[in-house]
């Protein structure tokens, strides 16, 4: 593959620049903590292994302590300034972790196949709803995935495998792979 940030096959897979990424621990039932982030990230507080973002901002659920707040990475820096301030009487934690994590579209119809081949997770459309967000493994890497809409899903893994996740995704993508096991 000569081209790791890209590729087409059964899928098409391209990495996403310029995505902001802080990473938020504290006490989920404080209403100050819920409101510090929701304030900045411009969206509701989601539900467990849910995702709520609206205009490349939002709220990730990570954990039962853990969320990951994306925004444009020309704020991200600011942001966990701003947010630790706001957090600074509180149990948390803010990281702004954009330069340590990469994320990867994939767009087509068999996404969920694509997913499959890689994750323990099952991607049956009953059990992984679009905005159903999973932290998992792909092969030997751990990841977290993301279910956007039935087409389209984002898997974040830490930047130092990018290339190593890049030939997963590619191999799992590679059209003389197709399942076609989620297909109607």
């Amino acid at each position: 593959m000569s081209d790791l940030k890209n590729f087409d096959g059964l899928v098409s897979i391209r990495e996403i620049e310029g995505q902001g990424m802080l990473v938020v621990r504290g006490d989920f039932s404080a209403p100050a903590f819920r409101e510090a982030v929701c304030a900045l990230a411009g969206v509701d507080f989601p539900e467990q292994r849910q995702a709520v973002v609206r205009d490349g901002r939002g709220l990730l659920w990570m954990s039962p302590d853990e969320l990951m707040v994306m925004l444009p990475r020309a704020e991200a820096s600011r942001a966990r300034a701003d947010l630790a301030a706001k957090l600074a009487d509180q149990h948390a934690l803010v990281g702004d972790v954009s330069d340590a994590r990469v994320h990867f579209q994939i767009e087509g119809r068999v996404v969920r196949e694509t997913i499959a081949k890689l994750a323990p997770v099952d991607m049956h459309p009953d059990v992984f709803a679009p905005g159903t967000l999973r932290r998992t493994r792909f092969g030997q890497v751990a990841t977290a995935v993301w279910l956007l809409d039935e087409r389209t899903a984002r898997v974040f893994c830490f930047r130092s495998v990018r290339d190593y996740m890049a030939k997963l995704l590619a191999v799992a993508a590679d059209e003389k792979s197709e399942v076609a096991y989620f297909q109607k």
